[in-house]
């Protein structure tokens, strides 16, 4: 009788969970992705750190800034982490050419959101100190809001990783523009 289930569970198993989005995604999420570019890097070089969110259609999510301060709480927000493998430099960017939609009855002007595809982006350096091999980095806390036509539902907090190669050989000096940033965040570590 045990094998019997057995072989029924392993047969009907698949079929319970063909075509589920991941667990622990929002309503109307299809995934969540977090990339380093270039995958592989230099201690020393910069690098684009991706946080990407693909939508379902019919759904909408918002930048990590908005231009209404009316509008300051319809945000998705992403903490970073402590400089470790990665020293990340300068502010977030929020995707190019956003929609945009007045909200009268909340006295905003300017409601900024994006379908589809969504990418993040924020600089980072590899540190200095790094040492080569396989490194992973991981978003502490990523809150994503995500709202339909007709309402918004609760922010999720998701904790996406990257992973990412660090080569091997002397470091590269690292970038004018963030050395003063990378410097400190070596003496703070």
């Amino acid at each position: 009788m045990f094998a019997r289930a057995l072989v029924g569970l392993l047969i009907f198993t698949p079929l319970a969970f063909a075509g589920e989005k991941p667990v622990g995604l929002p309503k109307g999420v299809e995934t969540v992705e977090a990339t380093v570019e270039p995958a592989e890097a230099k201690p020393g070089q910069l690098v684009t750190f991706k946080l990407t969110v693909t939508l379902a259609t019919g759904y909408h999510t918002y930048p990590l800034v908005q231009p209404d301060k009316l509008a300051a709480g319809m945000v998705n927000k992403v903490v970073f982490p402590e400089a470790g493998a990665l020293i990340f430099v300068g502010d977030a960017i929020d995707p190019p050419m956003p929609e945009s939609k007045a909200e009268p009855l909340l006295g905003i002007k300017a409601l900024n959101f994006y379908h589809g595809k969504v990418v993040y982006e924020r600089k980072a350096v590899v540190s200095p100190k790094a040492t080569a091999g396989a490194s992973t980095v991981t978003i502490p806390k990523f809150v994503l809001s995500v709202c339909d036509k007709d309402s918004c539902f609760p922010p999720k907090s998701l904790a996406p990783e990257a992973t990412f190669k660090i080569l091997d050989g002397p470091a590269v000096a690292v970038d004018a523009k963030y050395a003063a940033e990378v410097e400190k965040a070596m003496k703070d570590k």
